[in-house]
């Protein structure tokens, strides 16, 4: 008996676990499918290559959403069940609260596994990948990593401006360069075309540009010089996302593997705000993750309740619980960025606050006593106590 309602109850919050899982992700995707068919309609970039981006995006998006499906699906499921009287029936057949916590542990332990091997293994992956994929479109098509009509600065030391880029974005028209690279004195390069020229394996771009001239003015305004040309090379330096030497992409925090944050953490030379982050981007890999746990403790109690509008209410706490959590973990890596807590404390925070709150809310449910102020009150009762209290105020 205990097995047939124990896989009775992990079905009633496995269906709105996925459901609520797909429509998160859908909606955070759609967040970024407009700049990828941007790329793709506008810029000339192939299907499979967008289709790449978006598997790359992921994992990102999936630690996020798996925690929030978890907490909403016990909350939505546990209340229709509250709902429809079905679990008096159970407490009347001599079933506890406590022999909820099966089946509900099993979604959440799987929840925390597949979270914990997307945080830690497979977003650092795809973050990486996803840079990597954006530099080489970068580089091999002027009109996505160059705009016209724009004075582009993303080059160390140098100023580009292109008048014109046709859409497929091969070459570009009215290009004007300051290059500030050689020497105090800058050079102002003009041409009729550029063209970008690159080199995937160095890792290296360069803008090869035709019939136009270079042109140089000292500080004194003493000496000028003008240089024709029918053919110029200049080598751009993309330093945003290039390492040493530009021979390999440079990894951030949120790219790096585990085992990669500590050995940076040991390099005595770091900078201690970057020593900060990393530390916060370490601990954050195992708490959001844990999270799952805490979602699980929190979603029991709070899933029991005696409303009639069992679904409806356990998404609007749902959703309260997790901008609680959201704007906790905010503030305790906001304090730790600043000193203000330890590095380690602020992605913790919301674990054993949230945590503990749980763990007394469902000894509290467990003694049959009230968790939230209002689940003694049906609507009709719900509806007078709000209005006594509105003319207690006025």
């Amino acid at each position: 008996m205990g097995t047939i309602i124990g896989r009775y109850i992990l079905r009633e919050i496995s269906l709105p676990f996925f459901l609520m899982l797909f429509i998160l992700t859908f909606v955070l995707i759609m967040g970024r499918i407009l700049q990828l068919m941007d790329l793709m309609v506008n810029k000339g970039i192939g299907l499979p290559v967008i289709l790449e981006l978006l598997g790359c995006l992921a994992p990102s998006f999936l630690v996020l959403t798996i925690p929030i499906s978890l907490l909403i699906s016990i909350l939505i499921g546990l209340g229709r069940l509250s709902g429809d009287n079905e679990l008096i029936v159970l407490k009347s057949s001599g079933i506890s609260l406590y022999q909820l916590i099966p089946p509900v542990a099993v979604l959440t332990v799987l929840a925390l596994i597949v979270t914990a091997v997307t945080g830690i293994f497979l977003a650092p992956a795809g973050n990486l990948k996803t840079k990597t994929l954006l530099f080489e479109i970068a580089k091999q098509k002027a009109s996505v990593g160059i705009k016209e009509k724009v004075f582009n600065d993303d080059f160390g030391g140098l100023i580009l401006y292109a008048n014109t880029i046709p859409v497929h974005g091969d070459y570009m028209e009215g290009v004007f360069i300051s290059d500030s690279r050689l020497g105090k004195d800058p050079v102002t390069i003009i041409a009729e075309k550029g063209y970008l020229v690159s080199n995937l394996e160095s890792m290296t771009v360069m803008l090869r540009l035709e019939r136009g001239s270079t042109h140089s003015v000292d500080d004194a305004f003493q000496r000028y010089q003008k240089m024709e040309f029918s053919t110029y090379d200049v080598q751009l330096d993309f330093e945003e996302t290039m390492g040493e030497g530009g021979k390999k992409l440079r990894k951030d925090e949120k790219e790096m593997t585990i085992a990669e944050l500590r050995g940076k953490l040991m390099d005595p030379k770091l900078k201690p705000r970057t020593r900060r982050e990393m530390i916060i981007e370490l601990h954050s890999r195992f708490a959001i993750p844990l999270s799952c746990i805490v979602f699980g403790i929190l979603g029991i109690p709070l899933g029991i309740s005696k409303h009639r509008s069992g679904k409806s209410r356990g998404f609007v706490v749902g959703i309260f619980i997790i901008m609680t959590y959201y704007v906790l973990q905010l503030s305790g890596i906001a304090l730790g960025e600043t000193e203000r807590i330890p590095p380690a404390v602020g992605p913790w925070a919301p674990n054993i606050l949230l945590g503990c709150l749980g763990i007394y809310l469902f000894f509290m449910a467990a003694r049959e006593r009230t968790v939230l102020p209002f689940d003694n009150l049906s609507g009709e009762s719900f509806r007078r106590f709000m209005m006594e209290r509105i003319m207690k105020k006025r």
